[in-house]
């Protein structure tokens, strides 16, 4: 993303936010809530158009990406857009079936811990149950790029040991796995990079050394969002962004 603009009639939810993500890397977004963090995922999604910016995921417009570009790309937003009806199991084996080389379903699935309640409709799941279904959703399809919205929320200590460790996976064979997410022990982690967005900009951008420095990120993090919401430009440290860093 270069200098992205969002608004919704006089709110602006994202000004002139610029970041980047590359391949093989887990990059965590941090900020506090109404930063604009899942703005900014919707539309490098697809799913809003900015009103002014660049944004290219796989070296193309996500706005207009092509059905074949939506299908190299995986999602995971906070509603979970899962289908009510429907049997997990059932709901994974018939999305695999929208790709030639899908990931394994029972593997995936046992993973996740989703076999303990295949039997229950999505409707009738606990919020970490979707959680689950929704993260194994946005995977099944071995996309090269992932954007996932707070995947291990809710989850038991257990399970989010889990997602983590298939997050990292995914990472480590190549893919670009993008999370958001508040908690500072999970960022540290599992990025590779951070970025902090407040009030729609990206304060800081970097490694986790490079970002949180000698003090930490939980106290880098709320040093920065105090200082932009007490207007003080001068705290945005600004972390040149790596040049393997291809995917915007």
């Amino acid at each position: 993303m270069d200098s992205v603009q969002r608004r919704f009639g006089a709110v602006t939810a994202l000004q002139g936010l610029t970041w980047e993500a590359a391949a093989g890397e887990v990059t965590c977004v941090l900020g506090p809530n109404g930063a604009g963090k899942t703005t900014a995922m919707e539309i490098a999604t697809g799913l809003q158009r900015p009103d002014g910016g660049t944004v290219r995921v796989l070296g193309t417009d996500p706005w207009q990406a092509s059905p074949e570009h939506r299908a190299r790309v995986g999602v995971m937003l906070q509603d979970g857009g899962l289908p009510q009806s429907v049997r997990p199991l059932a709901l994974l084996q018939h999305l695999a079936r929208f790709w030639a080389e899908p990931a394994d379903v029972d593997l995936l699935a046992a993973r996740l811990g989703i076999h303990d309640f295949r039997q229950t409709t999505v409707r009738r799941l606990s919020g970490g149950q979707r959680q689950r279904v929704a993260l194994a959703a946005a995977l099944v399809g071995r996309p090269e790029v992932a954007f996932l919205d707070e995947p291990a929320a809710g989850l038991d200590p257990h399970a989010r040991r889990e997602v983590h460790a298939l997050i990292r996976e995914q990472a480590d064979a190549g893919t670009s796995m993008v999370v958001t997410t508040h908690s500072f022990d999970e960022a540290e982690r599992l990025a590779d990079r951070i970025v902090v967005i407040v009030g729609g900009r990206a304060v800081a951008h970097g490694t986790v050394g490079e970002v949180a420095g000698e003090r930490g990120l939980e106290e880098t993090y709320f040093a920065l969002t105090d200082a932009q919401r007490g207007g003080s430009p001068t705290s945005r440290p600004t972390v040149p962004p790596s040049p393997q860093e291809t995917d915007r």
